[in-house]
C-alpha cells in the first residue's frame, strides 16, 4: 500500500535537506584540550639530547683510547643512553656492590654522581699488577684495590673535561661515596641529565654512569645551543612586525619644571593661595619627559582646546651624564 505524504511532510523533508547540505550546518570542529603536566617542564627535547650524545661519543673514543694506553690492551667505550630522570630512579639503579664517587663541576661549583660497576675491576687491577686481565668475583675493594680505583676515575673526569671543553665545565673528582652518603648530594625529586657508558675488555664489562643536576644540565644545553653570548637575529619579516607593535605602545609623558629644592619650613606653612618661589630664572625652560626620562626642553603652548609643549631643544646626553 503506497503512502501519500501531506504537504506539510513534503515541506519539512526538503527543509532538512537544505539544512543537512548547507555549509553553515557542519559541525564546528573544536581544539582539542590536554591537561599540562608541570612534571614535563624542563624536560630535555630529542635535537638537545642528540647534541649531547654527539658530544659524548667523542669523550668516548678519547677514553678508550687513553685507557687501552693505560692498561695495556684493547678495550671499548661506547655510549649507551642519554636519558633525563629523577635522581632517586638513578640512585634505584646502582647495584649494591659498586664504586660510587663525587665530581664537582667548576666553575658551578656544584655536585654530580659518577658510578662504575665493579665488575671490571678485577680485570683492570690484574692488569695494572702485572697480569691478563682476568676476571673475578664481585667483591667490595680493599684499600690498595680502592687506590688503583680512584685512579681510574680521577682518567675519567680529566677525559670529561677535555671533551666537555666546549661547554667550559672541569670535572674534579673528590671521593668515594656510599650509597647513603650518595643520596644527600641532590634531592632526590630532583631531574637529572644521566649517561651511560658501557666499558667492555676481554673478559669483563660493567657500565659508567654519570648523573648530572638540573643546575648543570641547563648550562650544557644553553651553551650547545649557542645561547650564552650571542644575540638571536630575528627574520625581516618578524623585525618589521615587532617594530610595528613597538609603535603603538604608550608612554607616560610630562612637561614640567626642573627639579629645585625647596626648604622644609616653606613646606610646612602652605596654604590655599600661598605663593612659593622657586629659585629659577623666569625664562626657564621646562622638560618634556616620557617614561621618566628627560628628552627635551620645551615649552607649554595652547594647541586648540589642548595644551601641547613646543619642543626646543634636544637634551646632550654626553653632559647629562
Amino acid at each position: 500500500m503506497e503512502k501519500t505524504l501531506k504537504q506539510d511532510e513534503i515541506d519539512a523533508l526538503f527543509q532538512a535537506a537544505r539544512t543537512t547540505a548547507s555549509p553553515e550546518a557542519k559541525p564546528k570542529i573544536r581544539a582539542r584540550v590536554v591537561p599540562y603536566n608541570f612534571a614535563s617542564a624542563g624536560e630535555i627535547s630529542t635535537d638537545q639530547l642528540r647534541a649531547i650524545s654527539m658530544l659524548n661519543d667523542l669523550f668516548a673514543r678519547n677514553l678508550t683510547h687513553n685507557l687501552s694506553a693505560w692498561l695495556r690492551t684493547r678495550l671499548q667505550v661506547n655510549l649507551v643512553s642519554a636519558e633525563q630522570i629523577a635522581f632517586n630512579e638513578f640512585l634505584m639503579r646502582i647495584p649494591e656492590i659498586s664504586y660510587v664517587a663525587s665530581v664537582r663541576l667548576e666553575p658551578l661549583g656544584a655536585l654530580s654522581i659518577l658510578q662504575l660497576d665493579l665488575a671490571i675491576a678485577p680485570s683492570v687491577i690484574d692488569l695494572l699488577l702485572g697480569g691478563e686481565g682476568h676476571s673475578g668475583s664481585l667483591r667490595e675493594l680493599t684499600d690498595i684495590e680502592e687506590s688503583i680505583m680512584a685512579s681510574l676515575v680521577e682518567i675519567v673526569c680529566r677525559e670529561l673535561t677535555m671533551a666537555w671543553q666546549p661547554v667550559g665545565l672541569s670535572f674534579n673528582f673528590e671521593r668515594r661515596q656510599m650509597q647513603t652518603q650518595a643520596a644527600r648530594v641532590m634531592p632526590v625529586t630532583e631531574k637529572t641529565l644521566c649517561l651511560s657508558f658501557e666499558i667492555r675488555m676481554q673478559e669483563s664489562s660493567g657500565l659508567l654512569n654519570l648523573a648530572f643536576p638540573a643546575v648543570v644540565a641547563n648550562t650544557i644545553l644553553r651553551r650547545l645551543t649557542g645561547e650564552w653570548g650571542g644575540r638571536r637575529r630575528h627574520a625581516d619579516e618578524s623585525r618589521q612586525r615587532i617594530e610595528q607593535t613597538a609603535r603603538g605602545l604608550s608612554f607616560g609623558t610630562t612637561l614640567q619644571l626642573p627639579s629645585v629644592r625647596i626648604e622644609a619650613r616653606e613646606l610646612e606653612d602652605l596654604a590655599v593661595g600661598k605663593l612659593i618661589r622657586f629659585k629659577l630664572a623666569a625664562n626657564s625652560g621646562a622638560e618634556l619627559r616620557s617614561g621618566g626620562q628627560l628628552l627635551f626642553h620645551a615649552q607649554p603652548v595652547r594647541l586648540g582646546p589642548h595644551r601641547g609643549a613646543r619642543i626646543e631643544a634636544a637634551i646632550d646626553r654626553q653632559i647629562e651624564a
